[in-house]
This record gives C-alpha cells, structure tokens and sequence, in this order.
C-alpha cells in the first residue's frame, strides 16, 4: 500500500515578514522555512499507516529548489520517498492539478493533507485533488481507521463529530487532534541527507488566481489604561463600548 503525503513550505510564525519590492510577494530574506503545521499531523498519520500496516509513505511538495528542506525532514521523520514538484504558485487549484498528476501516475490508496496551509489558508487543495481525481474524501478529520479497502474517518462537524465512510483510494485533510506529530532523531536525520530527492517539473497549468498585492495588517492602536477602582473603571469600560465602540 502507498500513502502520498503533501506538504508544503511556510514561514515560520515567528518570522517577521516583510513584502518584496514587487509589493506581491514576501522578501525571503531572513525568514526561517517550516514544514506547514497541519500537514505535519498528516504526515504522522501515514508514518503510522506504515508501521501498522507495512506502508510506503511517498512526500511529494510542489515549490522551488529551497522546498528541499521540507522533503528532507519528511525522510528524517521516516519517509520512504521524496518527490519535489518544481514550480512556484499561489493558485491553490494549479497546485490541485500538479499534484493530482502526480497522484495519478503514483496510484496511492491514500493521500493526505494537512487542512490548510499556515499562511495562506486557502483550506483548498486537498479538496481540489479529490474531486479531480474522482476519489471520495473526508476533510478536518480527527480520527482515522482502515478496514480491507475501506475507511472510517470521524471529523468536527458544527453539531459534534461526524462520521464519514467509504471505499479507498479516498483522499484526507489532517486536523489538529488527530494525532502528536513526533520528532526527527539524530539517526533519521543523518540517513535522509544521503537520500535522493525525485526532482520533477510540477505541471501546474494556467492560473486562475493571481495575487495582484500584499500588504501587512495595520499596526493595533495602543490601549488605554482604565483608572479608578473596578466599579470605576466597569462604568467607563461600559461607557466606552457604548459610546466609541457602538456594540451596546
């Protein structure tokens, strides 16, 4: 059984960020590069698929040549493939199609995502794969289990858990919850700097989002410091909401 796990490279949420010169792009310039969080919970899962079932994970990112990293930590992690689809797009359907072609040729039974991507947030690709490939899915699950060509998945639903069912191949977005994602050991580590990471072309297509600007969020006003004692400053918290604020 092959599982295909995407993952993709983000700024690290501690890195401040700044917008290139072409004001449509963040400059690279010292900014520390993650695995995105949530697909670190998907990778987790196929990492245990394959010790539990004897599966062969494949990680597979589409980006340019620093993408590496991320791939080189999913060998580290445990991984038995690294595929880097080179290509650079913000267009969550071109990177859909990139990576359904990918899939395609590969015939995994299961391919996970993390719900999003940190940064982004689109929420969109693994969707996107699934209904180009035809494949049932479960989204934002938190639970996972195989039966012989089967699945159940449970995810959060707005009226509780929701269960869903159905036949794989299926596609899957990782939530929080369904897992602790573990750490590279020093062992792992240096065995994934001797491996080979697949190089390809991502076949992303035309575009059909293109980001036209970038700007950071506007600086928070200061806060205001309420003096008096709590009755005091509840009466002119309250007359600031109704009066400023116009909530009440």
């Amino acid at each position: 059984m092959k599982i295909l796990v995407a993952v993709k490279q983000v700024p690290d949420s501690e890195t401040k960020v700044k917008i290139a010169a072409d004001g449509k792009s963040l400059d690279p310039a010292d900014v520390k590069w993650i695995t995105s969080p949530y697909d670190e919970y998907a990778l987790e899962e196929a990492l245990r698929l394959k010790e539990a079932k004897g599966a062969e994970v494949v990680a597979v990112c589409v980006g340019e040549e620093k993408a590496k990293d991320v791939l080189r930590n999913a060998l580290a992690l445990g991984a038995d493939q690294a595929v880097l689809l080179k290509g650079a797009s913000e267009d969550p359907l071109a990177v859909a199609r990139a990576l359904a072609a990918f899939a395609q040729e590969l015939q995994p039974a299961l391919i996970l995502f993390g719900n999003k991507a940190f940064g982004s947030d689109h929420g969109a690709v693994g969707a996107m794969v699934a209904e180009l490939m035809g494949l049932p899915q479960a989204t934002l699950i938190t639970k996972l289990e195989l039966g012989e060509g089967t699945f159940r998945a449970e995810r959060e639903g707005d009226a509780g858990i929701e269960v869903v069912e159905g036949s794989l191949p299926a596609v899957f977005t990782a939530q929080k919850g369904l897992n602790e994602p573990r750490y590279a050991s020093l062992k792992g580590i240096m065995a994934a700097k001797k491996k080979t990471i697949e190089e390809r072309e991502a076949a992303l297509g035309e575009p059909a989002l293109a980001v036209r600007t970038l700007t950071l969020p506007a600086a928070r006003p200061e806060g205001r410091k309420l003096e008096g004692d709590a009755a005091a400053q509840a009466a002119t918290l309250m007359g600031l909401l109704r009066d400023e604020a116009k909530v009440l």
